[in-house]
């Protein structure tokens, strides 16, 4: 409890005081007829909550004397939770998530416009739940009509200052996504035990899933790509149906949710357990390059260094093998690399898989600092009837996937447990 307090406490400090910030959940979504998608707490409002129910919304009013911490959330319904099990309602929300009010959900449009027609600002992100925007846009107009005014107070992005925050991760999150990175490469590394010609790649899906939940986490984190052959070259393959044929390639991408956080791990390895000739000189290009740009995860680097990085290491690599033509400086000027690795490197990660925090300050390229987490995931894509390029290469997609810690004393790669080598991914496999 004493962690999300501290984040509350610390993001009222920043907002200040005469001002409102509203922090809705995750609105259920129906899936088909009366079935619902599994429901998941909007991030923003789990980091600050730790709630895990929906129809719920967080007030923080800093300065407001009678609680400054508000949770809207359902009331006990015995009726309601005969079927859809317990609800933590108005008394244990304030002894167990540390508010100092907790009001009924459903009493929003009665008291929101109150406590918005005493504000000066306003902090609120629209475009998130359009339903709940609808809902604001209402209460506001509410108020100005009252107030006769079209200014009755400033509607400010509270993302701009609670997303700085959730882009450095504290000692608890970190702990929780070593968890997550362990549990997803004890799967990956399963998969690789486990696979051979004339699976099916659902079932290597369905086999991280389980492995996953196994272990205890509680979904995945996003759907699995498990990519045979020229489907590695569809960066969002998901499909998932096909054989996995004798001398291919297999791309897995995959990573489970742990407590909210996310793990995202990608390996590429051959479905017999044999890299050919040309996979390999393609398999250790990717990984050279990864290793290069996990080298620059330093603090005070730029967030895009590992991307410079590698992408001169796949660059240099192309132009060796004769998958492109010309020299290195032409290359890297006109971006023809792109042809073959159309994507970032990284990408932040935490509660959510690309997760929030700005790239950019002051358009200047954000520095890393300890605490944050990133992805490490170069990749090279050739695929068929690729014009040019001669037939033994086309097909083939690769791409190597680690999450990074930002440390002080250099770059903490916490999904390691999974074999990443040519000699470790084959001796794994040919032991199996």
């Amino acid at each position: 409890m004493s962690v999300y307090q501290d984040r509350r406490a610390q993001l009222m400090r920043v907002l200040g005081a005469d001002c409102v910030a509203i922090i809705p959940t995750a609105i259920e979504q129906i899936r088909n007829k009366d079935t619902h998608f599994p429901f998941r707490p909007g991030s923003d409002f789990y980091y600050l909550t730790g709630f895990t129910e929906p129809e719920a919304v967080l007030i923080l009013a800093p300065g407001r004397s009678e609680g400054e911490v508000i949770l809207f959330c359902r009331e006990h319904d015995v009726k309601a939770e005969r079927w859809d099990g317990p609800r933590t309602g108005l008394t244990a929300a304030v002894t167990e998530f540390g508010v100092d009010q907790a009001l009924p959900y459903a009493a929003l449009d009665r008291y929101l416009p109150k406590l918005l027609g005493a504000t000066r600002r306003l902090f609120y992100d629209l475009g998130a739940y359009a339903e709940f925007d609808q809902r604001m846009l209402r209460w506001i107009r509410q108020i100005r009509q009252v107030s006769r005014s079209q200014s009755a107070f400033d509607l400010l992005a509270l993302s701009t200052h609670l997303h700085a925050m959730r882009l450095h991760k504290g000692p608890d999150e970190l702990g929780i996504m070593r968890q997550a990175a362990d549990i997803s490469a004890a799967a990956q590394t399963e998969l690789m035990r486990r696979c051979q010609p004339g699976m099916r790649e659902y079932e290597l899906a369905a086999l991280f899933a389980y492995q996953c939940q196994l272990q205890g986490a509680q979904v995945l984190a996003y759907p699995s790509i498990v990519a045979g052959g020229e489907h590695a070259c569809v960066l969002h393959y998901t499909a998932n149906r096909s054989l996995l044929q004798d001398g291919e390639l297999v791309l897995v991408d995959a990573g489970c949710e742990l407590d909210g956080y996310a793990a995202d791990i990608t390996r590429t390895f051959p479905v017999n357990g044999r890299f050919s000739t040309l996979q390999r000189s393609l398999y250790e290009l990717v990984l050279a390059a990864q290793a290069a740009a996990i080298a620059q995860v330093q603090v005070g680097q730029p967030w895009d260094a590992p991307h410079q990085a590698a992408v001169q290491v796949l660059t240099e690599g192309m132009l060796r093998l004769g998958l492109l033509q010309g020299n290195l400086q032409q290359a890297l000027k006109n971006k023809t690399y792109q042809r073959f690795f159309m994507h970032r490197t990284s990408h932040w990660l935490g509660l959510d898989v690309h997760d929030v925090g700005s790239y950019e300050v002051d358009k200047e390229p954000c520095r890393l600092a300890p605490g944050m987490v990133l992805t490490i995931e170069p990749g090279l894509y050739i695929p068929p009837g690729s014009e040019g390029v001669p037939a033994h290469w086309q097909g083939i997609g690769i791409r190597i996937e680690d999450d990074v810690v930002v440390q002080a004393d250099g770059p903490a790669v916490i999904s390691a447990a999974v074999p990443r080598t040519v000699e470790q991914i084959e001796a794994l496999m040919t032991a199996a």
